[in-house]
């Protein structure tokens, strides 16, 4: 199966917890003023690879700790990126994240075959959802480019039915040196 791509790139510090493997999508409906990736909204822009070829470049980074999807829209590839999970998923112990425009709540009610929202949200540990909005940016924010945004424990929404915030793993970590 093969994705509309802006980018990959390899070891990222700041697309989610840990050293991440961050696939970004070519397409966006968004267009959020002040976004940090742009050149990410035109769908006819970018390129194509297919998810097999993706995963075998995650396989060969053995620092990683997880795979970010981010855009772009992940959501207007669902099918695809859900075919690039189930591999990473049945081959590694890597987590899974998207960054999103959509609320988990729209993508929840919204959820077709079609458009297979649901087939990727069960596969995510974590989701950043909402529109980036520009007056409530701030540097401060873990993970997240605006205030508003949420930083989502998936598996755990999806059980409880209700919305409910991760918590970084990484945060109180506690590293002993010999």
């Amino acid at each position: 199966m093969k994705l509309k791509l802006a980018g990959l790139e390899n070891d990222s510090i700041v697309d989610g917890p840990g050293i991440r493997f961050t696939v970004f999508v070519q397409g966006c409906p968004h267009h959020c003023e002040g976004c940090h990736n742009p050149q990410t909204w035109d769908f006819s822009g970018g390129y194509f690879e297919d998810t097999e070829e993706i995963y075998q470049k995650i396989l060969k980074n053995p620092l990683l700790d997880g795979v970010t999807f981010s855009g772009g829209e992940p959501f207007c590839q669902c099918h695809e990126l859900a075919d690039l999970a189930d591999k990473i998923i049945s081959g590694t112990r890597l987590d899974l994240m998207a960054y999103t425009g959509f609320e988990i709540e729209y993508l929840i009610e919204h959820s077709t075959e079609e458009n297979g929202f649901m087939r990727l949200l069960e596969k995510l540990d974590f989701l950043v959802d909402g529109r980036f909005i520009l007056s409530q940016k701030s540097y401060d924010l873990k993970f997240k480019g605006s205030a508003n945004q949420r930083f989502i424990d998936v598996k755990k929404t999806l059980k409880d039915s209700e919305v409910v915030l991760a918590v970084d793993p990484w945060d109180n970590l506690e590293i002993k040196l010999i």
